[in-house]
């Protein structure tokens, strides 16, 4: 099996940016997770446990464009608020950094920045529907 070093960390990451103790990630019989270690340990070390029954999922840009992926699991949001208008729509031109999309976790709204400039090719996601972590959410091209 081979483990996905980038996903890992991409993991550990989102459990420091987001304030998380445990976060644990599914695609198929694929399981990650990753938690920080007890308190009474040093709590700056974190540890990451990978599943062995299938060889972790590789990264998923293509040729298609970039993909713009959720950050957490939660609800996803096309607009600030209801009746508002969305952050982007298809053909827009996006600068990196833009608030493309909200994912809502536990009554914590989560923005969702470009990765890079481009156009949005694709939005895969309904307004309002719910996300799994890593999920595609838009591709831009």
């Amino acid at each position: 099996m081979k483990i996905d070093k980038k996903l890992i960390k991409e993991l550990v990451d989102n459990l420091k940016e987001f304030n998380l103790t445990e976060l644990e990630y599914q695609e198929g019989e694929t399981k990650v997770k990753v938690s920080k270690a007890s308190k009474s340990i040093e709590p700056s070390k974190t540890s990451s446990v990978v599943s062995p029954n299938k060889a972790v999922l590789s990264d998923q840009d293509t040729a298609d464009g970039t993909r713009v992926k959720s950050p957490i699991i939660g609800t996803a949001y096309l607009a600030p608020e209801p009746g508002a208008k969305k952050f982007v729509e298809l053909g827009n031109k996006v600068k990196k950094g833009q608030t493309i999309m909200i994912v809502e976790a536990m009554k914590t709204m989560n923005h969702v920045p470009s990765p890079s400039d481009g156009e949005v090719k694709k939005i895969l996601v309904q307004d309002g529907q719910p996300v799994e972590f890593g999920q595609t959410l838009i591709i831009l091209k």
